[in-house]
């Protein structure tokens, strides 16, 4: 049975509030009808779903389980919760998902090293699920990947995608399945299409103003360069590691034909 809130006080206001803005450990807060449906048909159940009153009928369309608590709750209730600016009257609270990468031969995987805008961790996830990656794994200094920015720039590829912690032990799985380790840099490094990536391959993205850090660059076998022809410096990190994992793609792709 939904229960109506209309207070901005109420406990279980405060809860969702503390979801949403990343802030409840263990739990992700979710916005909007379209990243709730890609959560639902990822498989993963809804602990709470909470709804403004006048956007109560969807309750209908969405396959919650006996254990999904309902909220129901007053508009100044619910944009007291949200965090994007046009609430569309959806969110939900799930648990963190629980995704388990193994890696094996021939994998391509994409590292952020300190990448702190949540809106180009998500654009690369999504670009990421799009070219075939296995996984991306993330340092401790990576932005969360359940923020909620990073979700909806994400479309949903952070349920499906493995986002393990890059660490040593991470490392040395993929060493031991033959795995090329390569630093995208700015400048310097060998033009990306002149590099093959068909076998088991790491590329890594750093931080959008400081770059890779020496830890991890130490860890790789090469630093790559995608080669441009205009005057601009550099680009932006989540453009650059999708144009890697194009051209990672299409290689890939080319040598199965």
């Amino acid at each position: 049975m939904p229960q109506y809130l209309s207070s901005k006080a109420n406990p279980r206001v405060r809860a969702l509030r503390s979801a949403l803005a990343g802030q409840a450990a263990g739990l992700v807060g979710i916005e909007g009808l379209h990243l709730l449906r890609e959560a639902v048909h990822s498989g993963l159940p809804l602990r709470t779903l909470a709804l403004r009153e006048d956007r109560a009928a969807i309750e209908a369309s969405l396959p919650t389980s006996l254990e999904t608590e309902i909220l129901i709750l007053s508009e100044a209730a619910f944009n007291s919760a949200a965090m994007t600016e046009h609430a569309q009257g959806v969110a939900a609270v799930l648990d963190v998902p629980v995704q388990h990468y193994l890696p094996r031969h021939g994998d391509l995987v994409l590292v952020t090293d300190g990448v702190r805008d949540p809106g180009n961790l998500g654009t690369l996830i999504r670009s990421a699920e799009a070219f075939g990656a296995a996984a991306v794994a993330v340092t401790n200094d990576t932005v969360s990947v359940w923020n909620g920015k990073c979700l909806r720039a994400a479309a949903g590829a952070s349920f499906r995608l493995p986002l393990p912690l890059w660490d040593d032990d991470l490392c040395h799985r993929l060493r031991a399945v033959d795995a090329g380790l390569y630093a995208a840099v700015a400048h310097g490094g060998q033009f990306a299409h002149e590099v093959t990536f068909v076998n088991t391959t790491v590329l890594i993205v750093g931080n959008e103003a400081a770059g890779i850090s020496q830890r991890v660059l130490q860890q790789c076998d090469a630093s790559v360069t995608l080669a441009t022809s205009g005057p601009t410096e550099s680009l932006n990190a989540a453009i650059a590691g999708s144009l890697l994992l194009y051209e990672a793609a299409q290689q890939r792709l080319r040598a199965r034909r």
